[in-house]
């Protein structure tokens, strides 16, 4: 995949100018890429969606405020929205929730973020240490979202950086174990 001609129109940059985009922030995950991680968890509430791209029977939209609310008790899906400073507010709220006692949050980012302060102030420090840590899963390939509105993932929907869950709990399942077969990554058998 070529990055030619990709333009990033929530970069922290252009943030900084004019706000962020809210058609930019309300994407969807795809079912594609939910639907094994949903499995692996079991999700009961979406933190940070709207009416469009919610993945739970339950969530909370903008308007709801996820931020705003307690997560005691639920098993949490969480694809905030990605541009600045909204990210580390997120973060921020999910090691808080977990350390009051939230039994699962799982949150998709960019996987090109780790430069930024919010993940070397609030990741890089604690992750992946054991219990009362957060795990770190870098995903292969590059995911999908779909634009607000639109039925289905259309060009250039596939952004130019991969992604990384992270994820806050005492259960974590293992993810599946994986191999490499004529260049592909694959779930092993």
């Amino acid at each position: 995949m070529s990055v030619v001609g990709y333009k990033a129109r929530n970069h922290p940059q252009q943030v900084r100018v004019r706000g962020a985009l809210a058609d930019v922030d309300d994407r969807a995950t795809s079912w594609e890429d939910l639907r094994p991680v949903d499995a692996r968890f079991g999700f009961t509430i979406d933190v940070a969606a709207s009416g469009a791209n919610a993945k739970c029977a339950r969530f909370w939209t903008a308007e709801d405020d996820g931020l705003a609310q307690s997560w005691t008790g639920e098993r949490v899906w969480c694809n905030p929205p990605y541009s600045h400073p909204n990210l580390q507010l997120w973060v921020t709220k999910a090691w808080a929730e977990s350390r009051a006692g939230c039994p699962l949050i799982v949150m998709l980012v960019a996987a090109n973020r780790t430069e930024q302060r919010w993940w070397q102030e609030c990741i890089e420090p604690n992750r992946d240490r054991g219990p009362g840590s957060v795990r770190t899963e870098f995903l292969p390939g590059r995911m999908q979202f779909i634009a607000a509105g639109a039925k289905g993932i259309g060009p250039n929907e596939r952004p130019p950086f991969g992604c990384c869950l992270l994820i806050w709990g005492e259960d974590i399942p293992d993810p599946a174990p994986a191999t490499f077969t004529q260049g592909t990554l694959e779930p092993a058998s």
